[in-house]
């Protein structure tokens, strides 16, 4: 196991890690290898594939989604077709979730399934192109919360990582990352478009596996969209349509991304942090609850579903003590929290790192 290097782990002011040290390396011996820990969660068949439970959900999510679709298509009240919006965005943001599963290869024992559901589900559905997702969304486990690693820390005009020089950035963006606690959570609003835009664009300068197939699928989910929205509903009522179902669809997906990291301990470039621990480190869970798995899908499980990417959504929660015990017991800090808790550590983050520009009048 790699040595650990308390240095290389920017833990900023406020973290909730800052008051927990790193384990030094002499901590974990050879019974707290992330090999050992896994071999725990075979011997419970937490690993397992699971494609019963998820032929089930892949019907559920069909079945509300071609309800949305029926809805669309018979009601002709166009105050209802705005509620109709609301209820797509759960079931796109579900389906998104259902896609990003299949991308970690939970599902099924081949890859051709996973990657039928993501191309359907993710790219055809939603518009996203599955490719630049595979790409950016490996990269980020691979070096989660990483400076200049992790695609996720690499949002516009925000600051997370507390690493840029204020005074280098142009005027308007030091205006924002200023006052960033508060544009937050509208900015979550945009998170759909983002992800469309983001994946047209990887399109246009890489070649993805599926590359024409994904530009026919995104194409086709683009032209139907706007064509049944504007057609069945008229101009007004398809552009607040529109504008609902996108806007809610983004905060939806925000509100289960940002728990996950933001806000946690940055790590520097050259960090050579080991593997368990930079996946425990970085990570944040929302305390298991009925209410809070269902509405994240499971990555409330954060820790548990990033050391071990490939376990199913319904193994998580059996595992969580597994997974917990061990950190503990090997002095691995481990952290998870309220969902209301969550949110303040993360625009109390953002709210710090903009501090200097607003008590510093040389930086503004």
């Amino acid at each position: 196991m790699n040595n650990i290097e308390p240095s290389s782990c920017l833990v900023l002011p406020s973290s909730p890690m800052e008051n927990l040290p790193l384990a030094p390396a002499s901590s974990v011996g050879e019974a707290g290898t992330y090999a050992v820990l896994k071999h725990k969660l075979k011997q419970h068949g937490l690993l397992d594939k699971q494609p019963r439970y998820y032929v089930n959900r892949i019907v559920l999510l069909g079945a509300l989604f071609g309800i949305s679709l029926l809805f669309l298509f018979t009601v002709h009240i166009w105050w209802l077709q705005l509620l109709n919006a609301i209820f797509l965005a759960f079931v796109w943001t579900q389906i998104g979730l259902l896609s990003h599963e299949a991308g970690h290869r939970q599902m099924f024992h081949h890859a051709w399934q996973h990657d039928l559901v993501s191309l359907i589900g993710g790219t055809l559905i939603i518009g996203m192109s599955y490719g630049w997702w595979l790409e950016k969304h490996n990269a980020h486990h691979s070096h989660p919360n990483q400076v200049d690693t992790d695609p996720d820390l690499e949002i516009p005009l925000l600051e997370f990582t507390g690493t840029v020089d204020l005074a280098s950035m142009n005027a308007f963006r030091r205006k924002i990352v200023k006052h960033q606690a508060w544009l937050f959570l509208p900015a979550l609003l945009t998170v759909a478009i983002s992800l469309q835009y983001d994946g047209f664009h990887f399109l246009v300068k890489n070649k993805a596996k599926y590359h024409v197939l994904e530009w026919v699928l995104m194409t086709a989910h683009v032209i139907l969209y706007l064509t049944c929205v504007f057609w069945l509903l008229g101009w007004w009522p398809a552009l607040l349509f529109i504008l609902i179902h996108q806007t809610l669809t983004g905060f939806y997906l925000g509100s289960i991304f940002a728990p996950n990291h933001k806000g946690m301990p940055v790590l520097e470039k050259e960090s050579r942090m080991d593997f368990l621990h930079r996946q425990v480190l970085t990570a944040r869970n929302i305390r298991s609850h009925p209410v809070t798995d269902f509405w994240y899908g499971g990555l409330n499980y954060q820790i548990e579903h990033h050391l071990f990417p490939g376990m199913a959504r319904n193994k998580l929660k059996a595992a969580q003590p597994i997974i917990k015990d061990f950190c503990e017991a090997h002095e691995i800090p481990y952290h998870e929290t309220t969902a209301w808790r969550s949110l303040t550590e993360i625009l109390g983050h953002l709210h710090d790192i903009g501090a200097p520009l607003r008590y510093n009048p040389s930086n503004t």
